[in-house]
């Protein structure tokens, strides 16, 4: 695992515990090189976001157990791809994010005036 900091150089807090997110399902955005899609950005997710993604082929709607995976809906928390979360601010349907629970890795692929931008206040 990678160090556990946030975009802000603070410590990564928690993003969702129910439901449960993460690429190692422990409630945090941590990453590590096996992570190659960055699971990094802690979302809360909109309808608007939900459906991009599914149009994109990333079906966040249907739950899959085999993946302890519960299917989101409006309001939940998850940790999502950065590309993922960036191509949806490109084309203006971003969701709100959480800054202090979102890892430091996302400014790899998002710039951080971005995710500011789209802060949950």
């Amino acid at each position: 695992m990678l160090p556990s900091f946030n975009v802000l150089g603070e410590n990564l807090e928690t993003c969702s515990i129910d439901p449960l997110t993460g690429w190692y399902r422990d409630g945090c955005c941590n990453t590590d090189r096996n992570d190659s899609g960055l699971h990094t950005v802690c979302c809360i997710v909109s309808e608007e976001f939900l459906q991009f993604a599914l149009s994109k082929g990333n079906d966040l709607i249907t739950p899959a157990p085999e993946f302890r995976f519960p299917g989101l809906k409006p309001g939940d928390r998850w940790c999502v791809c950065a590309r993922t979360w960036n191509e949806a601010a490109n084309e203006g349907v971003a969701c709100k994010v959480v800054l202090a629970s979102t890892h430091e890795e996302s400014l790899q692929i998002v710039p951080l005036e971005l995710l500011q931008k789209y802060s949950h206040k």
